[in-house]
């Protein structure tokens, strides 16, 4: 009876964790189908980001590299896995239990710690880095779980099965594939899908191990850095395909087979379900990947450019169009900040372009990392809006072509701001106890003591201690009284559904915000605020400087700066984009975010200063505790 009882409670709980496992996978299926760029609401249907996902080339070799690798990486390990398995079990007990207690460290190792370890390994040797290095990372840390899935199994069998078979006569050859393996079938199937699944899913180990503009799904989707591209959800949706089809093969398949199979057969039946799962694999995702790879004779044939920029940082088409107008191949590698861009320059790795931010432009040139650009081959300056010219830290535009710019400023929700009190505070509106619990704060150094400084009337370039250590008590006052919420750029998202009442933000993303909900607004205080400017660069180590002033001119022309600004929102410096993607009829029309102020003495440039830099820094790592024990409490808790 209790038991009877129990069941409809079992069943319950059952169906939620179904739904809460699978209900996202269904709400990103569905927004595959989304025509709009939103995340979250859907605008009608259409095959839009998986005609996107088709064409990026981009993501078509992010694909092709996680299941080449997956495939390849599963295949070795299981085979590698399972001889040193059954090796293992025939050692002396205190090698066994040894060899056993070696093979779960690498399981039991945090991910991280595994993945420098690769990297030093690597660098000592000094292998370049990239598809290969990868794929010995992943074959290296699989082997562990095929080993560990296939020991069980070897134990469960009579020591002397094979011995047995040799006394009547087959060869040890034919007593491990005729008679041990296919006792074992389903310990190396159960390895093979493991180590298929940790490979597929893998992040942290492929951060650290690749390079060369080789990347996997994973790191493609990190690097998103600045606004999470909707074609992901058909990408992503591309694999959940992928991976059912795999899974109806090895389940179903045993089923379909099993009248017509024979006893002496069974062993090989299992052997070739998995063989048939991945020739499917290998089928879908190589008709995906050559899908309209045609190509003709162009002026840069057989060369190529790389470009390191940030994430979801270029148009949907301009990459793919520049590749077909040259014949050139783009590696476009991502990064989420301007350090983690200069460790890599300074470490040697040798890119055509680079896309930093404006003090970081000041820095680069400083140290010599850049080479200046060969005048005669540009024709684009004078395409370009003045006011993004001549900035302070490239003053004759010698080593830099303007990409994006824009300011930082207030985003508010129009129904919850009156516009007096942005009017009357600026950013002190951010210590208002009118807003308390309703805003953001950019988990930005930079920013947020600029914000703070701007406040207080000062210059947000200032290297005065006394200032910058009032404007960390700004901060302070701010998280421990108005109980914000410090994020980074889910606040575009957040704010286009109105969740907070305002919040900081680069004008950029308050366009896209203002597009999505037009009760949003953008306000940049009277004070001044940071404008700001991303530019192409070429560094001095660059393999192909030539084609990297063709790729200049082409982004700065206005088809390919249309494209740009159009898809990631940011202003461009192409005066005519500019003016037609505002004007009547463009789609930012009448989005005043869009256009950077350029008529106040008080808004300035970031200039780079190491000493500053680290001062802020940590003092902004000061304020982000304080929020958290004011969140938690002293303990913790």
């Amino acid at each position: 009876m209790n038991n009877k009882g129990k069941r409809p409670i079992g069943k319950i709980l059952m169906i939620l964790a179904v739904v809460f496992f699978y209900l996202p996978i269904l709400y990103m299926i569905i927004f595959s189908f989304n025509d709009g760029k939103s995340l979250t609401s859907f605008t009608g249907f259409s095959l839009r980001w998986y005609k996107h996902m088709l064409d990026s080339s981009d993501m078509m070799d992010a694909l092709s590299t996680t299941f080449s690798i997956a495939l390849l990486a599963t295949f070795i390990s299981t085979v590698t896995g399972t001889i040193a398995a059954i090796g293992i079990s025939k050692s002396k007990k205190i090698v066994r239990d040894l060899m056993e207690q070696i093979n779960n460290l690498p399981i039991m190792n945090p991910e991280i710690v595994t993945a420098i370890g690769f990297m030093l390994l690597f660098i000592t040797f000094h292998v370049e880095k990239g598809y290969v290095t990868m794929l010995l990372a992943h074959i290296a840390f699989c082997i562990p779980y095929v080993m560990l899935s296939v020991m069980p199994k070897i134990k469960s069998l009579d020591p002397n099965l094979a011995d047995a078979a040799m006394d009547l006569g087959a060869t040890p050859w034919q007593a491990l594939t005729k008679v041990v393996v296919p006792q074992i079938t389903p310990g190396i199937v159960a390895g093979a899908l493991i180590a298929f699944t940790m490979s597929v899913d893998d992040f942290i180990i492929s951060y650290f191990v690749t390079g060369r503009g080789v990347k996997n799904l994973s790191i493609m989707v990190y690097t998103m850095s600045k606004r999470v591209n909707p074609s992901i959800n058909a990408i992503s949706t591309l694999v959940v395909v992928i991976i059912t089809i795999v899974l109806v093969i090895i389940n179903a398949a045993p089923a379909l087979f099993a009248k017509r199979a024979k006893r002496n057969s069974i062993g090989r039946r299992n052997v070739l379900v998995p063989a048939v799962a991945v020739v499917c694999v290998l089928a879908i995702v190589a008709g995906v990947v050559t899908y309209n790879n045609k190509k003709e004779p162009l002026p840069f044939e057989g060369q190529t450019l790389r470009i390191y920029n940030w994430g979801e940082y270029v148009g949907e088409h301009i990459i793919q169009d520049f590749q077909k107008e040259t014949g050139a191949t783009v590696l476009l590698e991502n990064f989420d900040s301007n350090e983690q861009m200069y460790i890599k320059v300074a470490n040697g790795e040798a890119y055509d372009i680079l896309v930093p931010s404006d003090y970081m432009i000041q820095r680069l040139i400083s140290e010599g990392y850049l080479q200046k650009l060969d005048k005669s081959k540009l024709n684009c300056m004078d395409k370009l809006y003045d006011a993004v010219k001549g900035l302070p830290y490239d003053p004759e535009n010698e080593y830099s072509v303007p990409y994006f710019w824009g300011t930082a400023g207030i985003v508010y929700d129009k129904t919850k701001v009156d516009i007096k009190d942005l009017e009357k505070e600026g950013y002190n509106i951010f210590l208002d106890q009118k807003y308390k619990g309703d805003i953001y704060l950019y988990d930005s150094e930079r920013d947020s003591f600029m914000m703070a400084l701007k406040a207080l009337g000062y210059s947000m370039n200032t290297s005065d201690e006394s200032q910058i250590q009032e404007a960390y008590n700004w901060l302070v006052q701010c998280v421990q009284t108005m109980k914000p919420e410090i994020v980074t750029d889910e606040i575009i998202d957040n704010m286009a559904q109105g969740r907070k009442a305002l919040g900081l933000i680069y004008s950029g993303d308050a366009t896209y915000v203002i597009n999505e909900n037009e009760n949003m607004g953008y306000y940049l205080p009277k004070g001044g605020t940071n404008q700001w400017s991303d530019a192409m660069v070429i560094p001095k180590n660059a393999k192909n400087p030539e084609l990297a002033h063709a790729f200049i001119n082409y982004a700065s022309d206005y088809d390919g700066a249309y494209d740009n600004s159009s898809y990631v929102g940011y202003t461009s410096a192409n005066k005519k984009v500019m003016e037609d993607l505002y004007g009547k009829g463009g789609e930012f029309e009448g989005i005043d975010a869009y256009i950077p102020r350029t008529d106040n003495k008080n808004d300035e440039v970031f200039e780079y200063n190491e000493e500053t830099k680290k001062e802020i820094s940590n003092l902004w790592s000061k304020v982000r505790l304080r929020l958290v024990i004011r969140i938690k409490g002293p303990m913790g808790k």
